[in-house]
């Protein structure tokens, strides 16, 4: 018995299987780009903020895309 049933739809299953590829490199992306700023604000505040901030919004993406992920209705 298989773990996963599968879909009668596969472009559903296609478009499910980017979203959530999307939302990983949004989110790890994003924590990188906000480490990143961090360190860089020693030497130059303006930049080291300006990544800061984009980061969080990229990861904070990220994390609204969960949301939207568990709300997706698929087809059995």
């Amino acid at each position: 018995m298989p773990f996963f049933k599968p879909s009668a739809d596969a472009a559903g299953d296609r478009f499910v299987a980017r979203l959530q590829a999307l939302i990983w490199v949004l989110i790890y992306g994003g924590l990188l780009t906000l480490v990143l700023g961090l360190s860089v604000q020693r030497t130059d505040d303006t930049l080291g903020w300006s990544l800061v901030v984009g980061g969080g919004v990229v990861a904070a993406i990220g994390f609204v895309l969960i949301y939207v992920r568990s709300r997706i209705k698929q087809q059995q």
